[in-house]
């Protein structure tokens, strides 16, 4: 339960003001079907944080325990940084014609999530923790949590939540936990 926890917190943080939630505004303010936008983006999330996921556990099976808790603690450390770097959507043009609003969402989010914050944040997790299914569910459901608001009340979010300190407690987040893991406090790792 604490993998699933703690990824779903870590993603919808990491998520707010991320590349792939303004990809998500500009797609619910383009098509304006909010169903076949939502489903893209979880069938997207659900393949590309299950890949993310293989590659953390694969990851962990050949490099050693110490090793790992060097890694990790680095890497969490590296992400709270990464947090406070402002993020700006790529040009990723969505194709409805061709692809229809879900498959163009698919598409779209998938690519746009490729070496994004939160799949390094899952590779990370997916190391930490054993149970793969945990972090997966868990850091969809952190995307889910961040995105469907985004996609269902379009451009009103930016204006009433600061996305600096959404940034600011993320990136919080991460430190403490690369921290802690470099310590090897309460055994984290």
């Amino acid at each position: 339960m604490e993998a699933f926890l703690v990824s779903s917190g870590i993603v919808a943080l990491a998520e707010m003001g991320d590349k792939t939630q303004l990809l998500s505004l500009l797609l619910a303010a383009k098509f304006r079907r909010p169903i076949p936008i939502i489903l893209g983006i979880f069938v997207a999330t659900i393949f590309n944080h299950a890949f993310a996921g293989a590659v953390g556990n694969w990851i962990t099976a050949y490099v050693g325990r110490d090793a790992m808790r060097w890694v990790l603690g680095l890497s969490f450390l590296a992400m709270a940084a990464w947090m406070l770097v402002p993020d700006e959507l790529d040009d990723v043009e969505a194709k409805p014609a061709r692809f229809g609003v879900f498959g163009a969402t698919v598409i779209a989010f998938f690519l746009a999530e490729m070496g994004d914050k939160t799949q390094v944040a899952t590779v990370a997790l997916a190391a930490k923790y054993e149970q793969l299914w945990a972090v997966v569910a868990g850091t969809t459901f952190g995307m889910m949590l961040a995105n469907v608001p985004a996609v269902l009340l379009g451009s009103k979010i930016t204006k009433v939540v600061s996305m600096k300190l959404v940034h600011a407690i993320a990136a919080a987040i991460f430190a403490v936990l690369g921290v802690l893991t470099l310590l090897n406090v309460g055994n984290l790792f």
